[in-house]
């Protein structure tokens, strides 16, 4: 029978989810999940695509579809994602899985398809274009011993950071509400100038993905939360994605406490790896990981440009959103958090 190209809907999940886990590039961003998660909390379209096979599925594709004034309209795999791209089991699947693609990009008006890959799928063919060496991704094993060992494995100078974090009486809480998780985050990112992603991103998130989303809310000795982490994990992997903090977070080291109390947790859960994510090459994040012990892995992100079009450049660093930024960290909290999630919602 020939391949058809279908898209994702609710009945296929368990279908699309078993192929993914089964493929050896497949990531946690790919899971079925990630499309309702997206539509629920953002009102993005979500068409995620995978190649049929008589019944079988050969092949996924996970899309979002972005429709902005201020930030353009885009097609990208996936949004709100650090990885994505297909996962196929032959090149004429992948070939497929991309055409339909770009032809529903063209139908939609879209002349830009931005491909989050990890190694890339289209070197050297014509429309396609590398965004490589602009980001890294950073992984690594977690020990299995002890939570001791996991200490050991920590270069020396971040373990005695690590160590004094330890020693500032600071708690965990593992059950915390997630807007409280929500707040610390929301704050962090609007004294870096960034606009907050929508809270119901969040909660869609914990609904798709009930087991396979954990919260941190980390608490000074004397009671106030300092620093809070969201983070998705399966039977392998542990990735922190969502970190918040308060000014006080740096004096007591809370965020070095919360990544090794991270670890120890997926530790004893039998989680081998652990996915720092995504950090701008040379960036401060890329610093921190680094000091970790993890080894940077260039992420090989590539485009599709229609004829005639140039790669957005939506960095802070661009002039046209440079004044943003600038505005955006004086603006009041409650003013960023009204504000911010009318426009995160096209950042991811």
């Amino acid at each position: 029978m020939a391949i058809s190209i279908r898209e994702l809907d609710r009945g296929s999940m368990g279908v699309w989810d078993r192929y993914v886990q089964s493929h050896p590039e497949g990531t946690f961003c790919h899971r079925a999940g990630w499309k309702f998660a997206v539509e629920a909390g953002t009102g993005h379209k979500c068409p995620f695509l995978y190649a049929d096979d008589g019944g079988t599925v050969v092949g996924v594709l996970p899309l979002s579809m972005r429709k902005s004034l201020l930030f353009g309209n885009a097609l990208i795999s996936s949004m709100f994602a650090v990885y994505g791209g297909a996962l196929y089991r032959s090149d004429g699947v992948r070939d497929q899985l991309y055409d339909a693609a770009w032809r529903m990009a063209e139908k939609a008006g879209i002349r830009f398809f931005e491909n989050r890959t990890i190694t890339p799928d289209h070197d050297d063919t014509p429309g396609w274009h590398s965004l490589g060496g602009k980001s890294a991704t950073f992984i690594r094993d977690i020990p299995s011993e002890d939570d001791d060992a996991v200490l050991l494995a920590i270069p020396r100078k971040q373990r005695a950071v690590v160590r004094k974090a330890l020693a500032n009486d600071l708690t965990c809480n593992w059950q915390p509400d997630i807007a409280d998780v929500y707040s610390l985050y929301a704050e962090s990112v609007r004294n870096l100038g960034t606009p907050v992603f929508p809270l119901k991103l969040f909660s869609a998130f914990t609904h798709e993905f009930p087991d396979n989303t954990c919260m941190q809310l980390i608490k000074a000795p004397d009671g106030v939360p300092v620093a809070s982490l969201f983070s998705f994990y399966d039977e392998k992997t542990v990735l922190p994605y969502y970190a918040g903090g308060s000014p006080g977070a740096r004096r007591y080291g809370a965020h070095d406490f919360m990544y090794y109390t991270l670890m120890c947790w997926a530790r004893k859960r039998g989680i081998q790896r652990f996915d720092f994510g995504r950090s701008k090459v040379d960036s401060g994040p890329y610093s921190f990981k680094k000091n970790w012990g993890f080894e940077p892995q260039e992420l090989a992100y590539e485009c599709r440009l229609a004829p005639g079009e140039d790669v957005p450049n939506l960095s802070p660093q661009n002039g046209k959103y440079a004044l943003m930024v600038k505005v955006w960290k004086q603006l009041p909290l409650a003013i960023a958090n009204r504000l911010g999630p009318i426009l995160a919602r096209h950042l991811g």
